[in-house]
């Protein structure tokens, strides 16, 4: 065993964690947890990236990421260990009613198969395709599927057009057309191919669960105290550190530069990238050129979250919901919006309601780019015809990410494919990019990189 800033740690590993994301703080908790060496580098003077919760001074708990999380056994694992069960908040029971916009009225979207043959949401030449689609053989996996070509196949375009493609705009900010199966939803895939229908796939797959759903939840506070926690439990921890390059002076060994800085002192046995691809292939470049020009193509489309609050009584619509999707095909100017108010009341003062509406993604991205004072005004009349709004709002704001979610497409393939070999010299990768673009995705990949990296030096 060898000392390190004051703790025992495991001899001959020392882990660079580059970015103080999610993924790079519970990378780094669990290193710090199985006495793993470690510094974490982030570049900003606030923990935590995509995790962002600004509070308004007007009284509005706002998010700029995740709006809320869907509560898996590994983050409600990591929450306790946190000691942030009190902090857990649930999701008012409406949150599980969901709505699309069709014909410009929103209509709920039925919650199970059974649902979708039953209700009108589908038109009867889809409500066919549905039931004959419970007759489909299995069937390899098509090489390079997209979701909306696996959806086509098996249900025919309204069903891509009114449920698949508004759920992947709300969901990775994507099109359908362009994101892989593959990438996205692998377990469609297998369902396909060990049972041919897609929907008798999913009814054995759910055999025994009697139909429990996870809890959908926030935390007190906002989804930024899950990082705000991590970040305050590492001792290694370094805000404000810019790393400008890498270098390996001998095989499996790393040193790092910091802006103004030409050499932080440290020798590292591994790099863990904790950032978008973009960031990664600018540090990659000059020992591995090929995989940083394959990371360097993974598409970020834009993404401006319009916040916008109303007095109760001036909005006619119920908003007995989690929110409405508004699909491409409706030409609306936002990708729908999650009724904020009704998920978690005491976010917003008493008698108000709030709307966090989604403008760019891949399909939106021209509008996530415009003025603020052209999006604030576009959302706002989109609400108002859309929910029968009298009168302007109480209070707008915005929040813009230049570069949002990373495309699950083949761009992404390709940078994954051509970074695995650095596995084998000590680079590993923990970002979304990686992990997947959920909070619990994230979780449970650190979570394993974290045992991986301590299991192998043991």
């Amino acid at each position: 065993m060898a000392r390190f800033m004051g703790r025992r740690y495991l001899c001959g590993m020392r882990i660079a964690i580059i970015g103080g994301g999610l993924t790079g703080l519970t990378l780094a908790y669990y290193l710090q947890q199985a006495g793993v060496a470690y510094d974490l580098f982030e570049a900003s003077e606030r923990p935590g990236g995509n995790l962002h919760s600004p509070q308004d001074l007007a009284g509005y708990q706002l998010e700029a990421g995740p709006n809320s999380l869907l509560l898996s056994p590994e983050l409600e694992e990591l929450l306790t260990e946190l000691g942030l069960q009190d902090a857990i908040q649930e999701a008012a029971p409406v949150s599980q009613h969901r709505y699309v916009l069709r014909h410009g009225a929103y209509q709920a979207l039925p919650a199970s198969p059974p649902k979708l043959l039953t209700s009108s949401f589908f038109s009867l030449k889809t409500k066919l395709r549905l039931l004959g689609e419970l007759l489909r053989r299995p069937a390899p996996p098509v090489p390079g599927e997209t979701i909306a070509s696996f959806f086509e196949r098996h249900f025919g375009p309204e069903v891509v057009d009114y449920a698949v493609n508004p759920f992947v705009a709300g969901i990775y900010a994507g099109d359908p057309k362009e994101l892989l199966l593959s990438l996205t939803f692998p377990q469609l895939a297998a369902l396909e191919q060990q049972y041919g229908s897609v929907l008798r796939g999913f009814a054995a797959s759910q055999k025994g669960k009697g139909g429990a759903r996870r809890r959908t939840i926030t935390l007190r506070g906002g989804v930024q105290t899950l990082t705000d926690a991590l970040a305050a439990r590492l001792t290694n921890y370094h805000l404000g550190h810019a790393i400008t390059g890498i270098s390996q002076p001998a095989p499996n060994q790393y040193t790092v530069a910091a802006t103004g800085q030409s050499d932080l002192g440290a020798t590292y046995s591994h790099l863990a990238l904790a950032v978008p691809t973009y960031a990664a292939a600018e540090l990659l470049r000059p020992l591995h050129p090929a995989a940083a020009t394959a990371l360097a193509t993974v598409r970020y489309p834009p993404m401006t979250l319009v916040y916008s609050a109303y007095d109760r009584a001036a909005v006619t619509h119920p908003l007995v919901g989690f929110g409405a999707l508004n699909p491409r095909v409706e030409g609306t100017y936002s990708a729908g919006s999650i009724w904020t108010s009704s998920l978690f009341p005491d976010r917003v003062p008493a008698g108000q309601v709030l709307f966090t509406s989604f403008v760019g993604g891949a399909q939106f991205a021209r509008q996530a780019q415009e003025p603020e004072a052209t999006q604030l005004a576009a959302v706002h009349q989109e609400l108002s015809q859309l929910y029968g709004i009298e009168g302007a709002p109480r209070w707008q704001g915005r929040y813009y990410w230049p570069r949002s979610i990373p495309q699950f497409d083949q761009h992404l393939a390709a940078a994954r494919a051509a970074f695995a070999p650095l596995a084998a010299t000590g680079i590993v990768a923990v970002a979304n990019w990686q992990a997947g673009v959920s909070v619990p995705d994230c979780v449970k990949h650190a979570r394993n990189v974290s045992r991986e990296l301590a299991g192998s030096k043991a």
